[in-house]
Formats: structure tokens, C-alpha cells, sequence
């Protein structure tokens, strides 16, 4: 049992779950807005040796130094890679810190949100039709940049309505292949592909002016990531191009851009992230109490 944990900031635990950490400390403290500083931050850990936090915030070597009691660090938000987290794991490391993040907890509602913006693209809805006339998923060229988790189901998901899905990853991935879909090239998917999804870990820019070339106008790009996985400025030259579209779920995913780039005809953003549902909420929760137990070994 650890002597003191707290939560610096929301960490989106469902209530349940934030009466259970009582069973795993004796003492909780949960504060409900984000540190303001990295000062503050260090003033709300204190004498504590279990710490959560979300992704609103990060922990630095500069913070972690000024609390000699942590043991225990617990990312209540996606941890892809140590180079893209949003605590020193390194540093932690050197003092002993154990430190175990999430994943793979708001995947489905994204897929929803993908089908219900490429639905209105293609019949119409709410939105300009993509074509002339109201066209199906069935025999749409779709190609899946990342394939991991999210990505995968995306590609399952738009295969099952009968797109044809072309991925590019680090390598060929053979279960994907056995499914039907055909690993290509970066430069090859985009030019053949109707519709992009960049489906990348935070950090990771795939994208950039020659990558958007080959992409080339008449072509709809979907950023799923946490971030851009692309360049901003290549993107917002591309969607100078008649026919571009670029959709994302949070204003985040389209990285550095012009302060007018949201109100142009050709960008959709709904300024609300699609994992964020109830049931990612459930989910999350679980996963940052399975963590607290692997840390105190149960």
C-alpha cells in the first residue's frame, strides 16, 4: 500500500474507481484543475509517493528532482513511447520510479466518429458531397497510414462496408495481409488511395510537402492521431488544392495553423474528442487500477 497518492490534476477515473484507490493508499488526494505551474505541481505532490496525472500536464526531470518520496507514477493517459510521454521516464528511472501509462482505451469511439464523417462526406450529410452523386464505402480506395490498434480497427471497420484498404507501417504486417489488405509503399498509397487516415503515435510526422505532392488534389485526409502526423503548413498548402478535405476530431490534430484555417470550406473539425465516451471512461479506469496493483505487486 502506498503511504500517500495523488492525483495532480483530472485524471477521468469514474467514481468507483477513485473510491477504490483508497484501497491502495492511505491517504488519496484528488485535485480537480491543472497545475498552473511546475511549481505548483511540486507544492501538490509533496510528501507523496504515489503520483497520477493526465496528459494536460507534464512532469519533468525539474519536478520529479523535488519530490524524493515518489515511487510510483501513474499516466492516466496514453503512453505510446517513452520519447513522446509526458513524463521524464528516463529520469525516473534513475531514481527508482516506476512509471506505467495506458492504451488502447478510446479506439472504438473513434471508429464511430470516422464512419459518421465519411458517411455525410459520401452521401451528403450535413456536409457538400464529396462526388457528383451519393456514393457508398463499397469500392472506396482507402489507405491506412499506421496500423496499429486504432488504426487496424479503422481499417477492419471501412473493410467490412467493403473499401478496398492499403496500409503503410514499418513493416508488413501478415495478419493484415491474410485479411485482404495490401501493404504499400508510402509514396504508392497516397497517390492511389481516394481517402487517407494518418493513424500515428503522438510525436510522429509522416507528412510532409512531398508526402502531400504525391498525395495530390481531389483527396480527403483524416487525422486520427493525438497529434498532427503531418507537417501544418504542407497541409494547409495542400488544401489550397480544388477538391481537398481534411477532417479531425479535435483542433489539436491539426497542429500549428493559421488562425482563419477552421472557418475554410474545406476543413471539418468537431472540436470534441471521439475516445472520449463513457465507455473509454470505464475502460481507462480499469487499466489505472490494474497499473496500481502491478506497481504494488498484487
Amino acid at each position: 500500500m502506498f503511504e500517500k497518492l495523488v492525483a495532480i490534476e483530472p485524471v477521468s477515473l469514474i467514481p468507483s474507481a477513485e473510491e477504490e484507490l483508497h484501497r491502495y493508499a492511505k491517504q488519496v488526494v484528488l485535485y480537480r484543475d491543472v497545475p498552473a505551474s511546475d511549481d505548483e505541481m511540486v507544492r501538490r505532490i509533496g510528501d507523496a509517493d504515489a503520483v497520477l496525472l493526465s496528459y494536460t500536464s507534464r512532469m519533468g526531470k525539474e519536478v520529479i528532482a523535488q519530490c524524493p518520496n515518489i515511487r510510483y507514477i501513474g499516466m492516466c493517459c496514453s503512453l505510446y513511447s517513452e520519447e513522446s510521454a509526458n513524463v521524464d521516464i528516463a529520469y525516473a528511472r534513475t531514481r527508482g520510479i516506476q512509471v506505467l501509462g495506458i492504451r488502447d482505451y478510446g479506439d472504438r469511439g473513434v471508429v464511430e466518429y470516422v464512419l459518421h464523417e465519411l458517411t455525410g462526406l459520401l452521401h451528403g450529410f450535413g456536409m457538400p458531397m464529396l462526388r457528383d452523386e451519393p456514393v457508398e464505402i463499397t469500392g472506396l480506395k482507402v489507405g491506412i497510414v499506421g496500423l496499429g490498434v486504432s488504426g487496424r480497427m479503422i481499417a477492419d471497420a471501412l473493410q467490412f462496408m467493403g473499401a478496398e484498404i492499403s496500409y503503410f507501417a514499418r513493416s508488413a504486417k501478415p495478419d493484415a495481409e491474410a485479411a485482404g489488405m495490401t501493404f504499400k509503399p508510402l509514396p504508392q498509397l497516397l497517390a492511389d488511395s481516394e481517402v487517407v487516415f494518418t493513424c500515428l503515435n503522438k510525436n510522429v510526422l509522416l507528412l510532409g510537402e512531398n508526402e502531400f505532392a504525391q498525395l495530390g488534389a481531389g483527396k480527403v485526409l483524416f487525422n486520427t492521431s493525438i497529434g498532427p502526423g503531418f507537417d501544418s503548413a504542407a497541409l494547409e498548402k495542400w488544401l489550397d488544392l480544388p477538391g481537398t478535405r481534411f477532417f479531425c476530431d479535435t483542433r489539436a490534430a491539426a497542429g500549428p495553423v493559421a488562425e482563419d484555417f477552421f472557418a475554410r470550406e474545406n476543413v471539418r473539425c468537431a472540436n470534441v474528442s471521439a475516445g472520449r465516451t463513457k465507455q473509454a471512461f470505464v475502460l481507462l479506469s480499469k487499466k489505472v487500477l490494474d497499473n496500481i496493483r502491478t506497481a504494488l505487486g498484487e
